[in-house]
Formats: structure tokens, C-alpha cells, sequence
């Protein structure tokens, strides 16, 4: 990066920026510590652990395998922070084992400990009464016999291939015949439960991992030979698809080949338990051609991510209150729904999940536009739903009722590639037009337009939001979204989907900021403005909340913008390059971080623009992906109520006694407040349905 700033009039310091993939760590560090949070239900301790675990997988799949593949290909360009890709990955590997030790210690030394106290028992197959063992090795011949298969590695017989996430056994064998040593990998099956209970099932809450019952059976997988000696490893491969997008080829039949690939992707980690044989492990190494800066040791068991199965066990008294969302009063009468579109006439509705009801709220809005004879047309993007997906089939029922719709289906969704081909195809055989996203872009804003015709006119209603229309995510994830019936937004939406299904190359909108042309030009606009009037003793202010903010050219207008006087207020759940609180450089910003019940995912975006505010909603984060690889959509918010509920959901996660993690110049963060703010919101949810 340049060190020149956005005006010019001054060089900012080279070592402004924090380091992305550090902060990413940081974040996942605030994870842990809820796990760590004594004051947290037990249950709930261990489903952060879990959260953990799963972070820290994603994170070597895309993050690292990123950084890896740059090495490969001999770049040698450095991160913004002046980091070379060597210097981060070493950083990363010390930070990295350093928290796995922390992971393993809060669960082997507290977590499990305190289960063991509630009667949540992991037994060892040593611990087992007779009567357990018997019932065991039972289960053990009739479910998971058939299903192992050893494979040796010897010159006849190749270096398996060690699939990604899946746990493995490294297995030590004497041949008494030739006294040769031998050695074998076994797959412990991902089909089986890997927590398997010790008495009735259902009835139980002690268990056996699944991988100590075969290891305590091994002598019947290899017969005649003798077992010297096993220890658990895992892999990790890098699985961030690169599509090679050609306009001349079907972007689904790209998708799928790529698809076919990831499982073959190069291996990126490899976490092995403290007792691992240094031959074995040399062996390992070698065959799966990494470095041993590549391995993690795990002091205890492997994969905490199947914590999760232990958090669905019927134990409330371990876990948080049950939380039901509430309906929007707005869009019901007591019991009864009201139509949605009668409501949207009246006014805008801002909805705030998982407090508001997503079911009666967004979904409801698809549903009765799919049974409404007068709608003509339904447009909507889907970027991530659920498995039985109300909103999909909603979709499929409108088409099917001969409305019109049109579906964009972002097939190149990490992670869910293969549900959402599915999703399409379902959707192209009830007559949906589908169409499957941009080449060289994926369609990651959240959007549906209704056209509705009312007394031989039409109008159209509109809903847009910072998350996915997925109902499952909604109970956890906190997400914003505005319907509306403005005609400005619907024109802008229906030029939109123009633009997502044709070849308009419209780029001026009138209540939008569409990415990659407009959102980044237009936040580096209204930052500046913030700057001239703080420059002129004009009120100021800028407050941002985000997953993520890492873009060099909007932090550096921050800079100018803190230079000038701008007070400015980032709540930012994950990633953060900018450093706060510097002295002749962010002296008036301040980042705060809150990490807690639900997913703070929202994107809201205020500029106190002289006293005629200005607020925004959307999908967009502040990064490079978001501003220059995606179509996103920020969504300008003029409905007075809406903003006051906007201002008050900011002004009570930045006040001072509220319970998150504020972060400093140096890039540490540290944990202040008391009050939840989770348990706050919580509270208002009364207050608004009261």
C-alpha cells in the first residue's frame, strides 16, 4: 500500500494497518474465551469450544490454503501490514498452536471435568464395567466391523489418500513371520456417531469416543499380526474452489468439476495427539507432502467440534433460557397474521432476527406473495438457505400458480456449492427462471422484489437485508432487513435484477449502493464529507458495524476523517485492520467487538452529515471480496422509526457498561463491561411487543 493519504496533505505511517489473518485469530480467541467464561452455562462453554474448533478448520481451508497456494506460485508480495507470506504463516503457526493449547486445556481441565460433575461422562474403554464393555463389543462387531477397512502401506501397497476433516488411525503392526514392521491407516467412519453412548440409547448421557472403541479392537483387523502401537491424525486440505469462469462454459458444469477436485485439494495441516510416533509422523510428513511447521499438536482428543452432539443432549438446566422470537407487531394482530402488503402501505418495517420472528416476518412476505392471485412476479437472490427451505418452496409454489419468478442462485457460495445446485435444479423444474450468478462475481446481497397488481396498477414491495434467507440461521445469527413498498426502491431493485439477468450495466441507483461499482466510491465519499465538516465546526460523526473491516482505502479515509476531528464509532464482530486510538493518526475512533449468544452479523452504516443523518443496511463488509469481487447492496434507510431503532441498537452496544472487547492501538483486544448485551436486546424485544 502507499503511504500517501486519500487527500494528499499528509503521510500516514506504514505500520498502520493490523494484520488480517492475526485479527482473524484474535477473533476466534474471543470464542474461546466464552468457552473459558465461567459465568456461562456449561453446556453452552462446550458449544463454543465446538465453535472453535469448526472456526479454526474453515480458517486452515480457505485462509491458509490461500496463503499457501500465493507461496507456491513464488509471489512474494506483502500484506498491507509489510508482512511477507512466510513471516505471516510462521506468526500464524506460533498464534495457532498457542490457542490450540488454550482450546485443549479449557476442555481437558475444566469443561469435561465439570460435565463429569453434571453426570455428562466420556469414558476411556479401560473405565468400562463388564457389562458396558460386552454391550460394546457387540455394537462394535454388528455396526463398525463392517464398515473398517484397513490399508496397508507397504511397497505393494501405496500411501492411502487421507480425506479432509476425517480422523484417522496410524496403526503399528509385527509381522511374527518376517519380523518386519508394517504400518496401516485406518478411516474412523463419519457415518457413526462419534459419541457413542454406554447403556440404552437416548437414556444415557456417558459415553465412548468412537475412535477408542476401535482402537480397542484392533487385534480383529489384523489377524495374525500384533499390534504394536496407534495414534489418532487428522488432515486438513485446502478447500477454496478456484472456478475458471469462461463465458463459452456453462458456469454449473464449471462449479461441479471444481467440486469433484476440492476433495484432492493439497493437504494444509495435519493435527497429530501428543503421543504420536516421531517415525510415524516423519512418515506422514513426507507422504503428505507438507512441512512440519504444518503440524499441530492436540494435547487431547481430536476435532471438539463433535462437542456439538453433546450440546443437543435434553439437559436446560445446562444451557441458555429458551428464546422464541417474537412476532413483529407491526405484521400481526394478537395471533393472527396481517397481510404483509396492506402493513408495507402504511409504512416501512424494520426487522431485527432472531428477535423478530423471521417466520412471520420475511418468510411470510414470500409466502402470501406466492398465494396472492394478484401478484404477477417474485425476483430473488438466494446465497445460502436451509436443507427444507420455506422460502424455496414458496418459490416453487408461485411458479407453479403461473406467476412469474426469477431466482439467482449464487452456486458458488462456499461450502454450500452442492446444496444450492440442488436448490436451482429443483427450482428450473417448477418453472422458476433461474439464473445461477455473475461470471467473475458472486451475487452475495439479499434481495427479493414482489410486483403486485392493486386496482389495474402495479406496485411493488420490497424486501432487503444483511442475511441469508435461510430460517435456521435466523434463530442464531442477528440480522437486519427493511420492507418496504417505496416506489424508489422497488425501481431500483427491479433495475437491479435487470442487471443480474440481462446485460444492463446500470450503476446509478437512487436509494442503493451496489457493489463492485458503488459502495466503496460512495462510503469514501460520505467519509470525506464527514472530514469537510468537522473541518468547518459542522456536527460530525461516523459509526460503522460490521463482520469485518480490512479495506486499505476506506481505513485510510477513516484516518483522515479521525485527523479532522470525525468521532467514530466501529462495532466490528471479527476482523479488524484498522489500529484505534492512536495519537496523530485514529486518536477519535474507537472499535469494540461483541461476541456472545447470537451471531452479531449485521451491516448498518450512519453519517451524522450535519445534522441530517444519513443511515444504511446491507451485505456488504468492508473488505476487498465485498467491494470488488461481489454484487452487494447497501440500502439507504429514510423511515424515521426505522432509524431510531437503528440508533439505539448502536447507542447500546458502544455504551460504556456493556460486556465486549474493545480494541487498542497496539491490535489487543481486552474484555470490559458487564452488562449482556445479547440479554438487553433480549429485554427491548418485550418493551416492543408490549
Amino acid at each position: 500500500m502507499p503511504t500517501e493519504s486519500l487527500s494528499s496533505t499528509r503521510t500516514l505511517p506504514a505500520d498502520r494497518f493490523l494484520n488480517r489473518e492475526l485479527s482473524w485469530l484474535d477473533f476466534n480467541a474471543r470464542v474461546l474465551e466464552l468457552a473459558e467464561d465461567e459465568t456461562q452455562p456449561l453446556l453452552e462453554r462446550a458449544k463454543f469450544l465446538a465453535i472453535f474448533a469448526s472456526n479454526l478448520d474453515e480458517f486452515f481451508m480457505v485462509r491458509i490454503a490461500g496463503l499457501k497456494r500465493r507461496q507456491t506460485t513464488g509471489l512474494t508480495v506483502r500484506s498491507p501490514d509489510g508482512l511477507t507470506i512466510r513471516e505471516q504463516l510462521e506468526l500464524i503457526t506460533t498464534r495457532t498452536q498457542e490457542l490450540v493449547q488454550r482450546h485443549a486445556d479449557v476442555f481437558i481441565k475444566d469443561v469435561a471435568p465439570r460435565l463429569q460433575d453434571e453426570g455428562i461422562r466420556i469414558l476411556h474403554w479401560s473405565d468400562l464395567a463388564d457389562d458396558d464393555a460386552r454391550r460394546l463389543r457387540e455394537y462394535f462387531r454388528d455396526q463398525i466391523f463392517p464398515v473398517l477397512t484397513p490399508l496397508a502401506v507397504d511397497p505393494a501397497h501405496p500411501f492411502p489418500y487421507i480425506s479432509g476433516l476425517s480422523l484417522n488411525l496410524a496403526v503399528s503392526v509385527h509381522d511374527p513371520d518376517s519380523g518386519a514392521p508394517r504400518f496401516a491407516r485406518l478411516k474412523v467412519p463419519n457415518n457413526v456417531p462419534r459419541f457413542i453412548p454406554i447403556g440404552a440409547p437416548g437414556q444415557t448421557t456417558t459415553f465412548l469416543l468412537l475412535e477408542d472403541l476401535i482402537s480397542a479392537h484392533l487385534s480383529q483387523l489384523f489377524p495374525g499380526l500384533e499390534v504394536l502401537d496407534h495414534h489418532l491424525f487428522r488432515v486438513t486440505r485446502n478447500a477454496d474452489l478456484e472456478v475458471e469462469e469462461d463465458r463459452d462454459e456453462d458456469l454449473l458444469q464449471a462449479l461441479e468439476r471444481e467440486l469433484a477436485r476440492r476433495r484432492f485439494g493439497p493437504a494444509v495441516r495435519l493435527e497429530v495427539t501428543e503421543s504420536m510416533d516421531p517415525q510415524i509422523l516423519a512418515v506422514l510428513v513426507s507422504e503428505l507432502e507438507i512441512t512440519t511447521a504444518d503440524v499441530v499438536t492436540v494435547p487431547g482428543p481430536l476435532d471438539l467440534g463433535a462437542l456439538m452432539a453433546l450440546y443437543d443432549l435434553e439437559r436446560p438446566e445446562l444451557k441458555d433460557d429458551p428464546f422464541v422470537p417474537a412476532p413483529h407487531p407491526r405484521l400481526s394482530e394478537g395471533e393472527s397474521p396481517k397481510s404483509v402488503f396492506a402493513t408495507l402501505r402504511e409504512g416501512d418495517v424494520l426487522v431485527q432476527h432472531p428477535y423478530d420472528s423471521f417466520a412471520t416476518s420475511v418468510q411470510r412476505f414470500i409466502e402470501q406473495a406466492a398465494m396472492d392471485p394478484n401478484v404477477l412476479a417474485i425476483k430473488q437472490t438466494l446465497y445460502r438457505t436451509s436443507g427444507d427451505s420455506p422460502i424455496v418452496n414458496a418459490l416453487i409454489d408461485a411458479a407453479q400458480a403461473g406467476k412469474q419468478v426469477v431466482v439467482l442462485v449464487e452456486i458458488k457460495a462456499r461450502f454450500d456449492e452442492e446444496a444450492n445446485i440442488t436448490w436451482a435444479r429443483s427450482l428450473e423444474r417448477a418453472g422458476c427462471h433461474v439464473v445461477y450468478g455473475l461470471v467473475g462475481l458472486k451475487t452475495h446481497c439479499k434481495t427479493a422484489l414482489v410486483v403486485r397488481r392493486e386496482q389495474g396498477v402495479l406496485r411493488r414491495y420490497c424486501h432487503i437485508g444483511t442475511g441469508n434467507y435461510n430460517p435456521k440461521t435466523a434463530r442464531i445469527y442477528e440480522d437486519l432487513g427493511i420492507l418496504t413498498a417505496d416506489p424508489r426502491v422497488g425501481a431500483d431493485l427491479t433495475d437491479l435484477f435487470n442487471t443480474l439477468t440481462g446485460y444492463s450495466r446500470q450503476t446509478n441507483y437512487r436509494m442503493l449502493m451496489v457493489a463492485p461499482h458503488g459502495i466503496r466510491s460512495g462510503l469514501l465519499e460520505k467519509i470525506r464529507r464527514e472530514a469537510r465538516h468537522a473541518a468547518e465546526g459542522k456536527p460530525s460523526g461516523i459509526r460503522f458495524k460490521l463482520n469485518s473491516l480490512v479495506d486499505e482505502r476506506i481505513i485510510d479515509a477513516l484516518y483522515e476523517a479521525s485527523a479532522a476531528g470525525v468521532p467514530v464509532d466501529l462495532f466490528i464482530r471479527g476482523i479488524c485492520a484498522l489500529r484505534p486510538g492512536v495519537p496523530g493518526l485514529s486518536e477519535t475512533i474507537r472499535v469494540r467487538s461483541i461476541v456472545g449468544r447470537f451471531l452479531e452479523h449485521s451491516r448498518v452504516m450512519s453519517f451524522l452529515n450535519d445534522g441530517d443523518e444519513e443511515w444504511w443496511i446491507g451485505s456488504s463488509d468492508l473488505m476487498h471480496r465485498n467491494l470488488d469481487r461481489r454484487v452487494e447492496v447497501l440500502l439507504r434507510v429514510c423511515d424515521e422509526h426505522a432509524r431510531r431503532q437503528l440508533a439505539r441498537m448502536l447507542d447500546d452496544a458502544m455504551a460504556s457498561d456493556v460486556r465486549s472487547w474493545q480494541l487498542g492501538g497496539d491490535g489487543r483486544w481486552t474484555r470490559t463491561g458487564e452488562i449482556d448485551y445479547h440479554a438487553q436486546r433480549l429485554a427491548q424485544v418485550g418493551e416492543h411487543a408490549g
